[in-house]
């Protein structure tokens, strides 16, 4: 029986040789990341290494999910476009511009959304240097746009403006998280997607006076049937909530390296006293991702794999500002490769490789922009663990010898037991004679 179940057993051995993988010299990084607080039309995938590689805003194999702070998000996929660049401002920066927009706060927003079919209103801040530059173009189209519909005639459209350092809520209310953003209101014709989410949209085109002039003419002109939206490729969807989920994969060189996810534009500011970096990772996974019909194939041998190569899956990293703020949240990652032998007939194997990693995270406060970095260093080294094959006739022949060596043992010993009991008795009869 102790034979039989060492037959049946795996058995394996395992060493340490250096890393000659075969899928090359890229590798592939899988993720999952929940933001609660980073919205996903300034959040940007960039990867960096050693050999001075950077990627900055990936997005071909990204996705972005809406969420809300509850990290259930909208059906409804965010389709991001490559991150804004420096427009076009005005030329110079006139500080006694006319005034032309219409300063709001959270009551008179919602009073003037409700009087004119468009609202377009400039998110800003003071100390921003592109609202800054905005600012006279702004005021001087709003001027001209106020001049041709006039707002107590015609009042089809006006330019409005918000101080988010005023209006804090109402600015958090529309998840504006850089600056200026340009949002368009509609009313009674706003855009709504298949599930019935309002939706406004975010100007990203020039913003010297006549560029802006001309949009708004454009968003004036006759508005769209009920179902198409206005052909303006300057305008996209803004963001449902105001935080993001990204999932998809980067592909990285096998050297010490970073994927760093932060909130990027060339063309708004960040304020980075409120930039929350706080996430949870659903998945994190380097290589390819054994499938379940393999695992099933090799179910002996999952003591040895498996155990490390999702480490961080289901934790959450969340700054609750005891920091205070500008805080980047930093994972280290430790990566060695495994690679499994597993031998399905005497003739033929099959080679299992999984990417296992340990992880150290840490909170700290940064001079810099926060964002969510994960550091992964690769090691030069791979575990191989190869499976001992087992022979039959290597078994037969134990079974044999111990059920030999048994017979054996047991006709040595019942002669010992016979002869022994024979003189027992021989010397009895002696005595009685």
């Amino acid at each position: 029986l102790q034979e039989l179940n060492k037959y049946l057993t795996v058995s394996t051995s395992t060493s340490i040789i250096i890393d000659n993988s075969s899928d090359g010299d890229f590798l592939r990084i899988d993720f999952n990341i929940s933001f609660p607080a980073v919205s996903c039309e300034f959040a940007s995938v960039d990867v960096s290494d050693a050999l001075g590689t950077n990627r900055l805003n990936i997005t071909k194999t990204i996705r972005k999910f809406s969420i809300d702070p509850q990290l259930r998000h909208k059906a409804i996929e965010f389709h991001s476009e490559p991150v804004p660049h420096v427009s076009q401002h005005g030329d110079e920066v006139d500080d006694e511009a006319v005034e032309g927009s219409v300063s709001l706060n959270s009551d008179s927003f919602a009073k003037l959304s409700q009087e004119h079919p468009i609202l377009v209103v400039n998110f800003f801040a003071p100390w921003c240097y592109w609202s800054t530059r905005l600012r006279s173009s702004w005021e001087k189209a709003a001027k001209i746009i106020k001049e041709r519909y006039d707002p107590d005639k015609d009042g089809r459209i006006i330019l409005a403006k918000v101080d988010c350092t005023e209006a804090v809520d109402l600015c958090k209310r529309h998840h504006v998280q850089g600056y200026p953003s340009i949002r368009i209101f509609r009313k009674g014709s706003d855009l709504w997607d298949d599930d019935g989410h309002h939706e406004h949209e975010s100007y990203y085109g020039d913003r010297d006076t006549d560029s802006l002039v001309k949009a708004m003419e454009e968003l004036v002109s006759p508005t769209p049937l009920e179902n198409q939206k206005p052909a303006l490729e300057k305008n996209r969807p803004a963001p449902l909530t105001g935080g993001c989920r990204i999932e998809g994969y980067v592909r990285v060189k096998k050297v010490p390296g970073n994927l760093i996810i932060s909130s990027r534009s060339g063309a708004h500011s960040f304020d980075s006293s409120q930039m929350n970096m706080s996430h949870v990772i659903g998945h994190l996974s380097f290589g390819k991702i054994i499938s379940p019909r393999v695992l099933s194939d090799v179910k002996r041998l999952i003591p040895y794999l498996g155990r490390s190569h999702d480490k961080l899956n289901g934790l959450s990293f969340i700054n609750h500002q005891d920091l205070d703020a500008n805080v980047t949240i930093e994972h280290y990652l430790q990566v060695v490769k495994t690679e499994v032998v597993t031998v399905k007939s005497s003739h033929e194997s099959s080679l299992i490789e999984q990417y296992e990693y340990t992880a150290h995270s840490s909170l700290a406060q940064s001079v810099n922009m926060p964002v969510a970095k994960f550091h992964f260093w690769l090691s030069p080294m791979q575990v191989l663990i190869t499976e001992n094959p087992k022979s039959l006739s290597h078994f037969l022949t134990n079974v044999c010898a111990i059920i030999g060596g048994v017979f054996t043992v047991a006709g040595i010993l019942d002669s010992i037991l016979y002869n022994t009991i024979r003189l027992m008795k021989k010397m009895e009869i002696g005595k009685n004679i």
